[in-house]
């Protein structure tokens, strides 16, 4: 869909734009920025991403906490159908009750059901201001139990987002970033506060330096000016390229109910040091969402290819038990498929596959894909 990369409308009175699929979604935030106002959904990749590719896979990002998902900001999408009819899947409206909504169907699809030729989002104000905090901690689980503890002091932040140490040392050598790490800080919360009133913005700092101080945080920075906020948001946005950097590694997509985040981690610590690998945890941590990128390491290749699977299974039982699913946001294809049973009963898979069947009965869209 790559030559489908045009903006064709953006609508300043209804706060809405017409997109091609084959946009990269910074640059659509870059147009529709130029005239006032904001499109939220910013996934680590909005540099190379296509805002086709984020609906394809109901794609979130740093925000969601407080933005929600692509889904709250799809309106409408024109879909080419396998035997080659065009449709409009809903409406350019706020409100839509008029049957089964099929705009939401599409999203999170990986292409399976039709393909979007055209996107209407719902765009929001430029927000005046933010300040970016981050906090350290000695232990994974007191920075997991700490997002929590924020939620239930009363606040929503705009982002906030969890990084695991050796995740941290990754990025600095990779892209040669200058940041003094403590020896004893072995993970981080990132949180940003946004709003037009900077008086409101620095009480809820204020508010959650407290709470993050009682939950046994060691030390708070803060970043109000451009250059300051930019560098701590690279550090979190190269994170996934500095691992794959470092090691032969696979990436899960883990998602749990927020109170849940600290068991998942220590979970997964526990479940790798069973199986022999080693994880760097990282991901946004304000809506539960957790990448577990599991690194080879030591870990002979026989193992690598045999054993590895079990584990993931394991990671994936423990998701499922604490209310979780084993994708927030990166979607099923190829690879995850085998794992759907551990969520869902056959009965849903029977549903999933039917709507499947009526959309494309000879299977030729992204075969062998979800299940």
């Amino acid at each position: 869909m790559e030559k489908f990369k045009k903006v064709i409308d953006i609508d300043t009175e209804n706060l809405q734009a017409t997109v091609e699929p084959g946009v990269i979604t910074q640059e659509f935030m870059d147009a529709v920025g130029e005239l006032g106002l904001r499109y939220p959904v910013d996934p680590s990749s909005k540099g190379s991403c296509f805002i086709g590719g984020n609906v394809a896979h109901g794609s979130g990002g740093p925000r969601v906490v407080k933005y929600g998902t692509i889904r709250e900001y799809i309106l409408n999408l024109e879909v080419v159908l396998p035997d080659g009819q065009v449709i409009w899947t809903g409406a350019n409206t706020l409100k839509y009750a008029s049957g089964y909504n099929l705009t939401q169907l599409m999203i999170g699809s990986e292409g399976t059901l039709g393909v979007v030729t055209k996107i209407v989002t719902k765009l929001i104000p430029v927000i005046g201001h933010s300040v970016l905090m981050l906090a350290s901690f000695t232990e994974n689980e007191a920075a997991c139990a700490a997002v929590s503890a924020i939620f239930r002091a009363g606040m929503t932040p705009s982002a906030l987002e969890f990084m695991e140490r050796q995740g941290v040392e990754w990025v600095i050598k990779y892209d040669d970033i200058q940041f003094d790490l403590k020896d004893n800080v072995n993970a981080f919360l990132m949180l940003e506060f946004d709003g037009d009133d900077m008086d409101t913005i620095f009480k809820d700092c204020e508010k959650a330096n407290s709470v993050l101080e009682a939950q046994g945080c060691v030390e708070v920075l803060f970043a109000d000016t451009a250059a300051q906020k930019e560098e701590l948001w690279k550090m979190r946005r190269v994170m996934a390229e500095s691992v794959k950097s470092n090691s032969v590694y696979k990436e899960e997509d883990t998602v749990v109910p927020r109170a849940a985040l600290p068991k998942l981690i220590s979970g997964i610590k526990e479940i790798g040091a069973k199986y022999g690998f080693e994880s760097v945890c990282y991901g946004h941590a304000g809506d539960g969402n957790l990448h577990v990128n599991i690194i080879k390491a030591g870990m002979s290749d026989e193992d690598w290819k045999n054993k590895l699977k079990f584990g993931i299974t394991e990671i994936f039982e423990l998701t499922a038990a604490l209310g979780g699913t084993i994708s927030g946001e990166h979607g099923i294809g190829l690879v995850q498929k085998e794992f759907m049973p551990l969520k869902y009963a056959e009965i849903n898979l029977y549903l999933m596959r039917g709507i499947k069947q009526v959309f494309d009965p000879n299977g030729i869209l992204n075969p062998g894909k979800i299940f």
